[in-house]
């Protein structure tokens, strides 16, 4: 059913498409860009969502938004109408505390980022410092002389920061000068695009960082294969019959090609047709791989086939 160029559901028949649903049995779906945008749900992605939780699919809120725990993605979750629980959410900070607590960490982080990732920290049991304004007060001389670092520090954690500063850098990366601390970045989304201004991603933070630290970070994040390992050691789930849905081809669809998922691409996001179409004419094999299964203009597309 695939062509090398992407799938254009809208080409399909309704049988085609309905047997195309029948062949996953696991939905993982991106947030923002596919379902919502900022507050407000996209067309039908409710009804949409719903509808694969009533027709018994393993469904996964997947995002790259470090910003919020777990608990807090459930709570703006419900209130937008979607029936889902703690169990349907998979978030940066969550992976990043997960993963700090299956090494049995039990040094301190220095966070670079917000309450998303300190409150997962806390729920399991890892101290952490860093988090919030530090912003330098009088010179750069004098900050350097009064920096003391932490002993007790053995990982630096970096996610989104609206609070990022270049003493922040400087911390993060004298941590990280001890090759025993670990370097965590949740995701490397390089920027949101709004209509009158560019706001830096996580991927801006996370590799400043990693230019002054001169160190590379293990990802949580799309598109990095660490949430495949999750889903199949955690939940079970057969990567031949699960459907990776995004608006990003280079986080949400790469992360569905690097785990042997089912891709669809919609477009009310970062990217849409003329991009798919570039990505297939490219000679670069992992340009290519940016390329969707399928792709359609909005989830809600999708309702009247469940």
């Amino acid at each position: 059913m695939y062509s090398n160029s992407g799938t254009n559901l809208a080409s399909l028949s309704p049988s085609e498409i309905k047997d195309w649903i029948n062949t996953f049995d696991t939905v993982l779906t991106d947030c923002d860009g596919v379902i919502w945008v900022d507050n407000t749900p996209l067309p039908f992605a409710t009804d949409v969502i719903n509808k694969f939780i009533e027709n018994n699919k393993k469904l996964f809120f997947v995002t790259n938004n470090s910003t919020k725990t777990r608990n807090e993605f459930v709570a703006k979750s419900n209130k937008l109408g979607f029936n889902v629980g703690l169990d349907n959410i998979i978030s940066t900070a969550y992976l990043a505390a997960q993963y700090l607590k299956a090494k049995h960490f039990d040094k301190k982080c220095y966070v670079v980022g917000t309450t998303g990732i300190t409150r997962e920290l806390d729920a399991v049991g890892i101290r952490h410092t860093g988090a919030g304004p530090d912003v330098l007060q009088g010179t750069l001389g004098e900050a350097v002389h009064a920096f003391q670092p932490d002993p007790e520090v053995g990982a630096v954690v970096v996610g989104f920061d609206e609070h990022f500063s270049f003493l922040k850098m400087m911390r993060a990366a004298s941590y990280l000068n001890d090759p025993e601390v670990l370097f965590i970045g949740t995701n490397t989304d390089e920027r949101f695009p709004m209509p009158d201004c560019v706001i830096p991603g996580t991927g801006s933070i996370v590799n400043a960082v990693t230019t002054c630290a001169e160190r590379e970070p293990i990802v949580m994040g799309k598109p990095n294969k660490h949430i495949c390992d999750i889903l199949e050691e955690e939940y079970k789930v057969d990567p031949k019959r699960t459907l990776m849905i995004g608006d990003r081809c280079n986080t949400d669809i790469l992360l569905g090609k690097n785990c042997g998922f089912q891709t669809l691409l919609v477009e009310t996001g970062i990217h849409n047709a003329a991009d798919i179409e570039k990505f297939a004419q490219s000679n670069d094999p992992d340009v290519r791989k940016l390329v969707p299964d399928v792709y359609t203009s909005k989830l809600g597309d999708l309702l009247p086939y469940l």
